[in-house]
């Protein structure tokens, strides 16, 4: 019972869960994938969900205490979960520090261009950093993120509609997009 005194209490630990799936869940859409020229990779998954964060962490920055509080905790659980993802593809100890610094750093990069694109509600300027980030490797000028920029740019505004009780609930939803 001591312990118990020195451990830490997570009374968040149900909204946590239940908000990171909901997050989850909707960076899982197939529609992402197969209409918005998101790659159905690992690196595109980890793309859409860091997105899909991104949204939630812009709409809960304004929320009450409790919603910043189980904003980092998503955050916390975030990273837990690519950690154990990268364990899981059997990257060995030594190398998943490293690894997940990597990640981090790419995450909150993310998270500075599409705020800047996001908050001057510029739909170029988020497509070209989508597609700089979800297709590193092409030149393709056919390649357009813009459906996936007017995509983000529409759950925003939706997100901003959502009143603290559902972010104190953890039943923040992203938009489904239309088929």
């Amino acid at each position: 019972m001591i312990f118990g005194l020195f451990g830490k209490k997570n009374g968040n630990a149900a909204i946590v869960k239940r908000q990171y799936a909901l997050l989850t869940a909707a960076a899982r859409r197939p529609y992402l994938y197969t209409d918005l020229d998101v790659p159905d990779t690992v690196m595109g998954r980890f793309e859409m969900l860091s997105a899909s964060l991104i949204l939630y962490f812009r709409r809960t920055r304004s929320a009450q205490r409790a919603g910043q509080e189980i904003a980092q905790e998503i955050i916390d659980a975030f990273f837990e979960d690519v950690d154990h993802s990268i364990r899981e593809l059997g990257v060995g100890d030594v190398s998943v520090p490293k690894r997940m610094k990597k990640l981090a750093s790419m995450f909150y990069g993310r998270l500075e261009s599409y705020a800047a694109a996001l908050e001057r509600r510029d739909r170029d300027e988020l497509a070209a950093a989508l597609k700089r980030n979800f297709h590193p490797q092409t030149d393709d000028q056919a390649l357009s993120m813009l459906g996936l920029a007017d995509y983000l740019l529409a759950a925003e505004a939706q997100l901003a509609l959502q009143g603290e009780d559902v972010v104190e609930t953890g039943r923040i939803d992203l938009l489904q997009a239309a088929a």
